[in-house]
C-alpha cells in the first residue's frame, strides 16, 4: 500500500480555516497516515514501541494538541531512521496545525525530499510553499506550485491552487489570483466555497474595469469565466456582456404518463416553508405567487413524485417580519425555505452571514453583494429582458438600433440592460428617445429619432455616409405598456417605418385584445406558458378557467409561482451542475455559481392582433447560443389535472399548511 488518505488536503487549508474544523476530523485523518504509512513497501513493520507512540500522536492531534504530537513523532523519527522522514513530516505539519510556522520550518528543512513516499513530496512542497509567502517570497511559492511534474491527488488539489492563488496575488497578478481560484470553486463547499467566492470577485475588482471589459469582450458567450467577470462588474456596479445560459441538459423532462419518474437531480424535502406578506399592499401579488405555486405543486403529484410538506409564514412585506418567518422556519424543522418577497425583506434575509437552511428568495436584494452560502434569488428582472431583446438583434444581423421607452421604471431598467449588451456584444445604437405617461404627441417623438420616412426608413446620417447602415441591419427597441404602444405603432406606419420592432413582454397585457391589431408584426420575448408552449406543466388556458390569478397581467405572476416550487427538487443539483437547466413557466431556467436563477425566454409575435409564439429554424450562427435558438413554441403541452381537481387541491394546501401565518 502507497499513500496516504485523500482527506490529508484539510490539513493543508489556509490557517485562518482550521478552526472551522471538528479535531474529531483531524485524528481520523492522523490515524489514516499512521495506518497507510506502516503499510510503505520495503519497509520494516513498526515496533510495539514505535506503533503505541504513534498511535499516541495521532490521538494528541485528535485532542488538538498539536504541538505534543509533533514532538513524539519527531522522538520517532529520531529512533527509526528508515522512516525518519516520514515523521518529520507528519511533525511539519502538526505545527502547522498549531500555527506554529517557525518549528514547521525548523522541520521542514530537515526533510530529504527523495525520501518521501506516495503524495508526501508535494505535501512538502505545499509547506514550502506556505514558507516561502510568509517570507515575502511569492515567486519560490509560484515555483513550487506549477511545477510541470507534480501530479497533485484530488485531495491536495484545492490547497495547491490556494496557494498557487496566494503567490500570484503576492506578485501583483491580480488577473492569474482570481482564475486559479474560480479553477478550485467547484472543489470547495460551504463557507470555505463563499469566501472563495468573495476573494475571487476581490481580485477581479482589482484588475480594473477597462481590462475587464476587454477581457469579456474577448471571450466565447458560454467560457465559464463571463459570469465572476459579470458579477464583478455588478459589484462596482458597471455592466457588461451577461454570459449566456448553457442549457446542456434539461432537469424536468416529466411527461404526465403513468410511470413517469423524477429525473436525475430531483431532491426529496419533508418539509418547506413558504414565506410570503399576506396583507396590503402585497396581498394580491402573494395570492397569485401562492396560487401558482401550489398548482404546480400539486401537478408533481401527476409524476408520482415525492413533495414535502409545505408551511406558509407571513412576513408582513418587512425586514423584521421576514427575519422572524425564517426563524420560525428555522425552528420548526424546515428543510429550505422559498421566499421572502420584498426587497427590504429579502435583503434582511440574504443579508445574514450565516443560513441554517437554504433560501430561495422570490426578489433581488438591494444591494450588490454576494449571497451567503445557501442563499439563491429568483426574480422577473425587467434587464433579463433587455438583454435578451439585444442578443436576439445582434444573432439576426441586426448591428444597428433605436430605442422608444416609457418612462417606467421597468422600460428604464430593460433600456439600460439592452444598451449594455448591444454595446458589447459590437452594436451600436443610433438614438433614443423616451415618451411620458402625459406624452399626446407621438408623432413628434419618431420625428426626435432622426428617422427620415420611407420603405427603408435610413437614418438621417445615411446620406453623409453611404451604405454605412442598411434597413436589414437595423431595427427598433420598445419598452412600454400596451396602451402606449398601441398609440406609437400606427404613428411609424403613417411615418412609413418599415424597421422590424422588439419588445418586452410589458407590451402584452397577457389577453387577446381586439385592439391589439395595431401591434402586429412586433416581436417580443415572454413567459413560454402564457402561450401552453411548455411541456411537463398545467395548461394556463384549463387553469384560468377557475384561477383568476392565471388570466391577464397577472398571469406571469403565477407563472413565477409556479417556478417558484419547480426549482425547489432541483436547486441544488442545478447550482452545482453547470448546464443543467429547468423548463420552467416562467422561462427556461439556470442557475449559475453565485446562486442567482436566470431566466431565458420564448418569442411570441402579434399577428392578425393575436399574440403567439414564433416558430423559427434554429440559427446557423456558431455564436447564437442554444438558449436563444429555443424558441419554445413548438414544445408538447402536457395533459395538467383538470381545472377543477386543481383548484380543490389549494384548499386542501391551505387547510394542510398548519402553523402558517396565511
Amino acid at each position: 500500500m502507497i499513500g496516504y488518505d485523500p482527506l490529508w488536503w484539510i490539513l493543508f487549508m489556509p490557517i485562518k480555516y482550521r478552526h472551522m474544523r471538528s479535531y474529531h476530523i483531524l485524528a481520523t485523518f492522523f490515524l489514516g497516515a499512521w495506518v497507510l504509512g506502516a503499510c510503505t513497501p520495503n519497509v520494516k513493520p513498526l515496533s510495539p514501541t514505535e506503533s503505541r507512540i504513534d498511535q499516541q500522536a495521532s490521538s494528541l492531534a485528535n485532542e488538538g494538541q498539536f504541538s505534543q504530537a509533533a514532538q513524539a513523532w519527531l522522538a520517532l523519527a529520531a529512533q527509526d531512521l528508515t522512516r525518519r522522514d516520514h515523521y518529520r513530516l507528519l511533525a511539519a505539519e502538526a505545527y502547522r496545525q498549531e500555527n506554529a510556522l517557525d518549528s514547521m520550518a525548523t522541520v521542514i528543512a530537515l526533510i530529504t525530499r527523495t525520501k518521501l513516499k506516495g503524495d508526501e513530496p508535494i505535501r512538502l512542497d505545499l509547506l514550502h510553499a506556505e514558507i516561502a509567502l510568509r517570507q515575502h517570497h511569492p515567486a519560490l511559492a509560484l515555483h513550487l506550485t506549477t511545477q510541470t511534474d507534480i501530479s497533485p491527488p484530488p485531495a491536495l488539489r484545492p490547497r495547491l491552487l490556494e496557494l498557487r492563488a496566494q503567490a500570484m496575488a503576492a506578485s501583483h497578478n491580480d488577473w492569474g489570483a482570481a482564475l486559479t481560484r474560480i479553477q478550485m470553486d467547484h472543489l470547495l463547499q460551504g463557507i470555505d466555497r463563499s469566501q472563495n467566492h468573495q476573494q475571487a470577485i476581490a481580485l477581479l475588482e482589482k484588475v480594473g474595469v477597462s481590462t475587464l471589459k476587454q477581457r469579456a469582450a474577448a471571450m466565447l458567450p458560454n467560457d465559464s469565466v463571463l459570469p465572476w467577470i459579470n458579477q464583478a462588474l455588478v459589484q462596482i456596479s458597471i455592466a457588461a456582456a451577461q454570459t449566456r445560459p448553457k442549457l446542456k441538459q434539461a432537469v424536468n423532462n416529466l411527461l404526465p404518463a403513468v410511470d413517469a419518474k423524477p429525473h436525475q437531480g430531483y431532491k426529496v424535502l419533508a418539509k418547506l416553508a413558504l414565506l410570503l406578506p399576506e396583507d396590503k399592499p402585497f396581498a394580491s401579488i402573494s395570492q397569485t405567487i401562492r396560487e401558482g405555486f401550489f398548482s404546480a405543486y400539486f401537478n408533481t403529484a401527476s409524476h408520482q413524485a415525492a413533495r414535502p410538506t409545505v408551511h406558509i409564514y407571513d412576513t408582513t412585506g418587512t425586514a423584521p417580519g421576514a427575519l422572524k418567518a425564517y426563524a420560525s422556519a428555522v425552528a420548526d424543522g424546515a428543510q429550505m425555505v422559498v421566499g421572502p418577497l420584498t426587497r427590504a425583506a429579502v435583503t434582511a434575509v440574504l443579508g445574514q452571514d450565516y443560513l441554517p437552511i437554504p433560501v430561495l428568495a422570490l426578489n433581488q436584494p438591494e444591494n450588490n453583494q454576494l449571497l451567503p452560502p445557501g442563499g439563491n434569488d429568483f426574480a422577473l428582472r425587467p434587464e433579463t429582458e433587455g438583454i435578451q431583446v439585444a442578443n436576439y438583434l445582434i444573432e439576426h444581423g441586426m448591428t444597428h438600433a433605436y430605442i422608444i421607452i416609457s418612462d417606467d421604471d421597468f422600460a428604464l431598467r430593460a433600456e439600460a440592460a439592452f444598451r449594455a449588451e448591444f454595446k458589447a456584444r459590437e452594436g451600436q445604437v443610433i438614438a433614443s428617445t423616451q415618451i411620458t405617461r402625459d406624452h399626446v404627441n407621438y408623432h413628434k417623438a419618431i420625428l426626435s429619432l432622426g428617422l427620415l420616412p420611407g420603405p427603408g426608413a435610413m437614418p438621417a446620417n445615411a446620406d453623409t455616409t453611404p451604405g454605412l447602415i442598411k434597413p436589414e441591419h437595423t431595427g427598433i427597441f420598445i419598452s412600454m405598456r400596451p396602451e402606449q404602444a398601441r398609440l406609437l405603432l400606427p404613428q411609424l406606419r403613417v411615418a412609413r417605418i418599415a424597421l422590424p420592432v422588439f419588445a418586452t413582454s410589458h407590451i402584452y397585457n397577457g389577453s387577446d385584445n381586439p385592439n391589439n391589431n395595431d401591434l402586429n408584426d412586433v416581436t417580443f420575448c415572454d413567459a413560454p406558458w402564457l402561450f401552453n408552449a411548455q411541456s411537463g406543466l398545467p395548461q394556463r388556458t384549463d387553469i384560468a378557467a377557475n384561477l383568476p390569478e392565471a388570466r391577464g397581467p397577472m398571469a406571469r405572476l403565477f407563472a413565477f409561482g409556479m417556478d417558484a416550487w419547480n426549482l425547489v427538487p432541483y436547486l441544488a443539483w442545478m447550482r452545482s451542475h453547470p448546464g443543467s437547466y429547468l423548463h420552467g413557466a416562467s422561462g427556461q431556467l439556470t442557475v449559475d455559481p453565485f446562486g442567482h436563477v436566470h431566466r431565458v425566454l420564448a418569442w411570441a409575435i402579434f399577428r392578425h392582433g393575436r399574440a403567439r409564439p414564433v416558430h423559427e429554424r434554429a440559427s446557423s450562427s456558431p455564436s447564437a447560443s442554444h438558449a436563444n435558438r429555443m424558441h419554445l413554441s413548438a414544445l408538447p403541452a402536457s395533459t395538467p389535472p383538470s381545472a377543477q381537481n386543481t383548484s380543490s387541491r389549494h384548499g386542501t394546501a391551505r387547510s394542510a399548511a398548519s402553523g402558517s401565518g396565511a
